[in-house]
Parts: C-alpha cells; sequence; structure tokens
C-alpha cells in the first residue's frame, strides 16, 4: 500500500496539545477509533457516521494500531474515507473519553476511560491464531487485562454470544452490552432493492447469480479450493449463470490485490464477480440466488436471508455449539465429485422456506434494532446525552455496487439442432440458398480442418496457410422452421467440449477486443462489439473482417436498426430480426453456424433460438424467434 506508517505524523488539530487554539469544532467529548485491521475498519466505517450524525459535540480521531498481520489497507481506507489519523504512539499523550474498535486484539494505554468493542463479524465462531503466543484464541474476546480492569464493553448480537462468554471467559460478566447486529438489518432492509443490485451487476431476470464466499485461512473455502469460481464458470451456462466471489478482508490484506487477482486470472476473464473487501460484497449477497459458502459470516448471512446454500469447506476452527455449527449440520455440502451445475441446482429445487431460520435466530437479536441500541450505549459511555433533534437511527438500504466484471470476449458455443428435417415433400423455400444439392465450402475450422478450437479439447491448434477451404459436396435442407438451443461458456475457463449427433461446438471471438490473438486466429465465428450504422456499413464490415481473418466461417455483427448482420465466407449475407428487441448477432450467427453443420442451408424463414438446454430442469428460460431474409452474397 501506497501509505506507510512512518508516513502518520503526530496531530496538532483536532487533538494535541494546542489543538484548541486550531480546532472549529470545540468538542465536549473525544472518541477515539482503534483502527487495527482492515476487516475492523471497514466495520466500524460502515456504522459510526449513523452514530454521530450531526453531533458536534463529539471530537472523533482514528488512532492506527499498526501490530496487526491484517492491517494492511486500513491505513489507505482511513485516508480515503477523509479520517483524521493519528499515529498509535500519540494516544498515551491524548485524554480520550472512549475508545471504539471492531478489533478486540489492541492493547490500550493505562487509563480509566472505557472500550467499545463493536463485532467484526457474528459473534464468536472461529478460533484464530493469537499473536501475542503460539497459541489459537476465540475471536473476539478482549485481553484479559481489559476485562481485570472493568473497562471493556462488547457488544453482542444475541443473548446466546453473552452465555457463550461467560462460560468460556467468566470475566466477561456484565461487560456484555445486546445490540443486535447493524450489518444484517441493512441487508434485510435492502430486500426490496435487489433487482436494482442485480441490474447494476449484469445479472439479467432469467439468470441465476451464484455467489461464492470465503472466510481467510487454509481451512477456508478459497484456501482448500483456490479454483473453484473457475470450475463454477466452466460449467455454468453464461447466459444463464452469472458466478460473484466475496473474499474476506483479511485474505486481501494478508496477501494483496494483485495475488488474488492473478490467483483467479482465469476466472476474472470469464466474467467473474469479484467484489471488493469494503461494503459491495453486501448488495452482492442481496442480489445472490445461492451461496456457496465455508464457516465464515457472509455464508450466515446468507442463511439469515434465507438463500438456499451450500457448504463447499468447513474448517475445524469453526467453535461448536454455534449457530455457525448449527448450519454446518442443516446445510447441503457442495463438493468437486459431482457436476457443478447438477449441484446447484439441487440446491436451489430442494431449498424450503425458512430452513435456516432456527439458525439465524440462534445468531441474531432484536432485528431492526441495532443502530438504536448502539448509538445509545456509545452516549452512555461518553457520558452525553443522545442529540434531541434527529430520531434514533434506522438500518437504510444499500447504495448499488459497482460491476467489477471485465467484458467477456471469447466463447466455446455448444449448439443442439433439435427440429426434425424438412421432407422432399416440403415447399422448397425461397432466398439465395434454398434447399439444394451444392458445392458450398465446409465450415472452417470443423470440417475442413482449418484453425480452431477442436472439438473436445480445450486448447488451440495452429492457424494454417491462409487458403480457400475446400468444397464439400452434400444435400442440404432449408434453415427454416429449425430450433436450435445454445449454451455458450467464457473460453477462458471453458472445459473440453465432445460432439455428438445434432450437438456442435465452435469458437466465437469479438476480434476488436480478445488480446489473445491465437484466439481470434481460431474462431469459426467473429462478433461485432458495436452496432454498424446501417446495414451497408454492417457489410463492409463482415467483408473485411472474413478477409482480415481467414481461418473463420461467420462474422456478425449488430446493426443500429436492432437487426443483426450475419455473413458466410463464400456464401450468403443474411439480414436476421428478432419478434422482441434486437437481434443479438452472437445468437444469430450460433444459429446459422449450427444449421450449417446440421447439413441447413440459410434460406428464409424463422429460425427459434432456446438459450439453454431444454432437458434440464425447465425455469423459464429465454427464447427468440428469428427470421432471416437473404440480402446478398459475399465472394471473397
Amino acid at each position: 500500500m501506497a501509505a506507510r506508517i512512518a508516513d502518520i505524523p503526530f496531530l496538532r488539530v483536532p487533538v494535541g496539545d494546542d489543538a484548541h487554539r486550531w480546532s472549529t469544532f470545540p468538542g465536549e467529548r473525544t472518541l477515539v477509533v482503534a483502527a487495527r485491521t482492515l476487516t475492523s475498519t471497514i466495520r466500524v466505517l460502515e456504522v459510526l457516521p449513523a452514530l454521530l450524525r450531526g453531533d458536534s459535540r463529539v471530537t472523533v480521531v482514528f488512532a492506527h494500531d499498526p501490530t496487526s498481520a491484517f492491517g494492511d489497507g486500513s491505513l489507505d481506507l482511513l485516508h480515503d474515507s477523509g479520517c483524521r489519523v493519528m499515529p498509535w504512539g500519540q494516544l498515551p499523550h491524548i485524554a480520550p473519553d472512549l475508545i471504539l474498535s471492531a478489533s478486540e486484539n489492541i492493547e490500550v494505554p493505562e487509563g480509566n476511560c472505557p472500550v467499545l468493542v463493536l463485532p467484526h463479524g457474528i459473534g464468536f465462531q472461529k478460533y484464530v491464531p493469537d499473536s501475542r503466543s503460539p497459541r489459537s484464541r476465540l475471536s473476539g474476546v478482549v485481553p484479559d487485562t481489559l476485562l481485570e480492569a472493568g473497562r471493556a464493553w462488547i457488544a453482542v448480537s444475541h443473548p446466546e454470544q453473552e452465555r457463550q462468554l461467560l462460560a468460556s471467559h467468566p470475566r466477561t460478566a456484565g461487560h456484555t452490552l445486546l445490540v443486535g447486529d447493524p450489518c444484517l438489518d441493512e441487508l434485510l432492509v435492502s430486500a426490496d432493492r435487489r433487482d436494482d443490485y442485480r441490474r447494476v451487476l449484469g445479472v439479467a431476470d432469467h439468470q441465476r447469480l451464484v455467489l461464492v464466499s470465503s472466510t481467510w485461512g487454509p481451512t477456508s473455502l478459497i484456501g482448500r479450493d483456490p479454483q473453484l469460481p473457475a470450475r463454477l464458470l466452466a460449467e455454468l451456462p453464461w447466459d444463464e449463470y452469472r458466478v460473484g466471489l466475496v473474499l474476506h478482508p483479511n485474505v486481501w490484506s494478508a496477501h494483496g490485490a494483485w495475488h488474488v487477482r492473478t490467483l483467479q486470472a482465469d476466472a476474472l476473464d470469464a466474467g467473474l464477480l469479484l467484489m471488493p473487501p469494503v461494503h459491495d460484497w453486501r448488495p452482492a449477497l442481496v442480489a445472490a440466488d445461492v451461496v456457496i459458502g465455508d464457516h465464515g459470516s457472509v455464508t450466515l448471512y446468507g442463511a439469515a436471508l434465507d438463500k438456499p446454500l451450500a457448504l463447499a469447506a468447513y474448517g475445524n476452527d469453526a467453535v461448536p455449539g454455534t449457530a455457525g455449527a448449527d448450519l454446518a449440520r442443516t446445510a447441503p455440502r457442495f463438493g468437486p465429485g459431482r457436476s457443478a451445475l447438477r449441484q446447484i441446482e439441487d440446491v436451489i429445487r430442494t431449498h424450503e422456506p425458512d430452513r435456516y431460520a432456527s439458525v439465524a435466530a440462534r445468531a441474531f437479536a432484536e432485528p431492526g434494532t441495532a443502530l438504536a441500541r448502539l448509538r445509545t450505549a456509545l452516549y452512555d459511555l461518553l457520558r452525553l446525552e443522545p442529540p434531541t433533534t434527529a430520531p434514533p437511527p434506522g438500518p437504510l438500504t444499500l447504495t448499488v455496487p459497482e460491476n467489477p466484471a471485465t467484458t467477456v470476449t471469447a466463447w466455446m458455443v455448444v449448439t443442439h439442432v433439435t427440429a426434425p428435417r424438412p421432407t422432399d415433400t416440403d415447399p422448397a423455400p425461397t432466398g439465395t440458398d434454398a434447399g439444394s444439392t451444392d458445392t458450398d465450402p465446409a465450415p472452417t475450422g470443423i470440417d475442413a480442418g482449418s484453425a480452431d478450437i477442436a472439438p473436445g479439447a480445450n486448447r488451440i491448434n495452429p492457424a494454417p496457410t491462409p487458403t480457400d477451404p475446400a468444397p464439400v459436396s452434400r444435400t442440404t435442407a432449408p434453415v427454416g422452421r429449425a430450433t436450435v438451443d445454445v449454451r455458450r461458456f467464457p473460453c477462458a475457463v471453458a472445459a473440453e467440449l465432445s460432439e455428438e449427433a445434432g450437438t456442435f461446438v465452435h469458437l466465437a471471438v469479438c476480434p476488436d477486443r480478445e488480446r489473445d490473438r491465437r484466439l481470434t486466429e481460431s474462431a469459426s465465428v467473429l462478433l461485432g462489439s458495436a452496432p454498424a450504422p446501417s446495414s451497408a456499413d454492417g457489410l463492409r464490415w463482415v467483408r473485411d473482417t472474413l478477409a482480415r481473418w481467414p481461418g473463420s466461417l461467420l462474422a456478425a455483427t449488430a446493426l443500429a436498426s436492432g437487426e443483426s448482420l450475419v455473413g458466410r465466407r463464400h456464401g450468403a449475407a443474411t439480414l436476421v430480426s428478432a419478434d422482441s428487441g434486437p437481434a443479438d448477432p452472437a445468437f444469430a450467427a450460433a444459429a446459422l453456424y449450427a444449421c450449417l453443420r446440421d447439413g441447413r442451408t440459410p434460406g428464409e424463414g424463422p429460425v427459434t433460438v432456446r438459450i439453454g438446454d431444454p432437458r434440464d430442469e425447465p425455469r423459464g428460460l429465454p427464447s427468440v424467434r428469428l427470421t432471416l431474409r437473404a440480402v446478398g452474397h459475399l465472394d471473397g
């Protein structure tokens, strides 16, 4: 990170020996926020503005504690948020009225001021390494010295957590405060904005968002299986699913964003929604259709939101007898031994409403009141009356996240022609290439042996010397009345795909956006990235693109009119319109490619394109009826 500990000078204002000379707001109380880890800093910044809204009586300064293994990123977050930050060494030189932290593992100077510790997750569900010894300790419990001095106050979200602490740390008796969970309150109140979050994240109405959630450490989901997001993207059809990933802030802080993104490079190229560690994971959880998680708090929040979920990991560092342990006994497992698609579908299909209600009831109490309760506790410890000019704070809906996904530019496309082939008694269709015995060139890259992703292999064959593909004589049938099922998989993660009767595989690439030239040279279908202003401009783009990339068979582009234009090397140029909305050139080209592979010529007439595989569980996947019209012939 850019900021360094040595860069933090002692503050002169709003705290310091002569701060009164420079301060505009002469506060009556001083609140010091201890910022030790990235996780705890995030949590405090999420709740504190609502607690002190509009109150100039409280001076707030943040003290940066540099001793944590997970402190990287906390200082930058404070500066980016506009906080006044002093070094930890200045704390003994001021007289705070209250120290607030969401990190229990802090060494505060001797004194009498109370210390309020907020949870940075849900309860006390995990054993973590103790930074003061080689042993492990219960996460969330403050040092014995603070408990012995009677200065510590621990906020909890459920009375059962008070009983848990009393059993393991008797000195906590009388020093817990039941406040509820402000994070859950915001998640719940934001449920009716789910569609907004999905739209911003690029999740269509018919798509399912699979959210992968991982805590930190070697027993976490991401620690045990860092390639799970890529496998999900490889197995879940692109037009039916989106995949998101939420990592504990400790993962980002310990290993750095560069390393995280490098580990997930294939998944990122395949459109992974890698949510940043600050704030945006929450609307992503609201938007999710299913959660694949572990023993971290996000999975438990998902259960409280009544999300279908499964556990892909559950570590021995989880604490028995907690709500998290109850979830582990109740939730199904997600493993590598079965199809990811089938497991996801099973989790959703078998989920029943309120399946995890009893689990949530053990973790969360007093829903909707956490901020008001926390403000009361804060002002009591500050020995101030809360402001009377504003009502007690309530949870606010979460702001929409940013979409972190990169644009996918290459797909392996699986098509299946399901319509019966026309008989000899059917009337011949009109159009340039009506069904007949012809000598059209075979689709390059598969039948003619030119460069392509070989069927059944996730690798690129060397590009051939650019020559015209050899013609193949065959009897063809018209495209009209055909039905084509289409599934796409991002090429960056695509697994081996095999062909069978009526099922075909091809590579489709956006040549002006794809950075790997080998993919473009190997593609059977090339797609324009922006609509052409007119059909003449579209035809020019098709001709130029096919000429530039001689290994391809089809080039397709959208038109400003809402139609698409698909051109076949040495064959017809076809204008495609949809029965509703614009005609997507990717699906138009996929349908024509499948029909060509199935021995049908692109004559005029309707083609039905169905997104997904109807042999799978039906769930209202979209279909579109395309109308084809031949508009010319490409000579080269």
